[in-house]
Formats: structure tokens, sequence, C-alpha cells
């Protein structure tokens, strides 16, 4: 192990400390990303300017419009479904893809608010019914909610949903009791000032999102893009994964 993490730390410190490197994340795993890049700067020296996108949707917020605008970027972290449309779209450089933790959905509350049961699907159902003001970001997971489960569930009529471009204009309204719970990756919803993490979603209804990183097509910064992305994927990065309420990749 020791050898490890020095074999991280020399690679990284070769790189040149007047790089600067342009990073777009979408919600899902800014709690680890935020976390290690204090340390990814230290060791390299490499300046980080972090941009926000969001990983599926509709709308110039969405990571492949702005970088369709020509918004010049060297890293981009979100879902492995907005990545995907990134490189049919042949903005990623093949084979820099990498698989970074993954997020199960989960639910919250506003702080104090009574805790739903929603161990099972049936108590779910009737936890949403009764909640009746829902809120859901509108990128993978939100697409998923609105077009799949709630569907399926028959709860398109009985439940309102209010879908918001990102997940933390979904907690913030929730943290302003202006709807009654969100449903969302459990990593937008864990250490969130003003809501109550209720607990993840049952396995018959949920969606695992993976949340991967790549270098993008044209970046000057190529060596500390993948630098970067290979400390997120270091058992360096575990701590800060796990306690963001994210799970480690399989290997």
């Amino acid at each position: 192990m020791k050898y490890f993490v020095t074999g991280i730390a020399t690679l990284l410190l070769s790189t040149s400390s007047m790089a600067q490197l342009t990073v777009m994340i979408s919600g899902g795993f800014s709690g680890p990303y935020q976390k290690m890049l204090p340390q990814f700067e230290k060791m390299t020296g490499v300046t980080v300017t972090t941009l926000s996108g969001v990983s599926q949707g509709s709308g110039p917020k969405t990571i492949k419009a702005q970088l369709d605008t020509g918004v010049g970027v060297d890293v981009v972290i979100l879902s492995r479904e907005g990545l995907a449309e990134l490189i049919a779209a042949g903005k990623i450089i093949p084979g820099t893809d990498v698989d970074l933790a993954t997020a199960p959905l989960g639910a919250a509350i506003p702080t104090g608010a009574a805790k739903p049961k929603i161990n099972t699907v049936a108590e779910l159902k009737q936890s949403l019914i009764d909640t009746k003001y829902i809120v859901v970001p509108g990128s993978t997971s939100g697409i998923y909610l609105v077009d799949e489960l709630f569907p399926r569930l028959g709860l398109t009529n009985l439940i309102s949903v209010k879908v918001t471009e990102r997940g933390k204009e979904a907690t913030t309204m929730l943290a302003a009791k202006a709807v009654g719970m969100a449903i969302q990756p459990t990593s937008e919803l864990v250490n969130v000032a003003g809501i109550d993490y209720v607990g993840r979603l049952p396995n018959e209804v949920q969606l695992i999102q993976t949340f991967s990183a790549a270098v993008v097509t044209g970046s000057k910064e190529s060596k500390s893009a993948q630098q970067l992305i290979q400390l997120l994927t270091s058992t360096q990065a575990a701590q800060a994964i796990q306690s963001s309420g994210m799970d480690l990749i399989q290997k």
C-alpha cells in the first residue's frame, strides 16, 4: 500500500507547476471531488478551475450543451449515461473514460419533518402519496423517476412532481419546505444543511448510477487530466467517496 501511494504522489509531482486544468462536473460526484481537489492541487501545483453542468436533459446547462458551444474543458465528471452521449458525439478522447463510484437513489425530507417509511415498494408508494409534493432533479435520475418509475407505480395523477434543473436546486427547495420530499442520488442528499436523509429506495425500484470521468477531445492538458482521474480512482479517494454517500466501484 505504501508503494502504491508513493507511486501516485511521484506521478502527480511530475506535472508541470504551470499547468492549468478545467473540470466540468455534475452534482453526483461533487462531494468526493471537492474533498480530493485540494490534495491534487497541493501535490501537483496544478491550478484547477471547476465548472458546473448537468449530466443529461435539455437546456443550456447540460455538459453536452456547454461543450457544444465551445466551452473549454479538460475533464468531465458525470453520470455514465451522460458520458455515453458525449462519447457518441466524439467529445471524449477514446480510452480515457473511467468509472469513479456509484450512487443509488435515496430520499430526503426537510429537517425535523416526520420520517416516512420507504423500506418496501408499498411503503415508498404510500409515503409518496402522503407527502404529495415531491422534487426531483431533471438529469439522469429525474428522467428515470418521471418517465419510468412514477408511472410504473401508478403515481402520475396522485403526486405533484417539481423537476429542477440541478440536484442542488431540489435540495434548496426541500430545505425551504416548499416540497415534502426529494428523491435523487444519495450523494446529493447526505451532508446537506436543512434536510434529513431518510435512506435508499428499495432494490426493486432502485437506479444505481455510475459516475465517471474522462478527458475531453482537444484538451491541451491531457496528462494532468489523466493524473487527476487517477487520483480520484485511487485508494486515497475511498474515504471521500464513502463519506459522501457513494459506493466504491467493485473491481
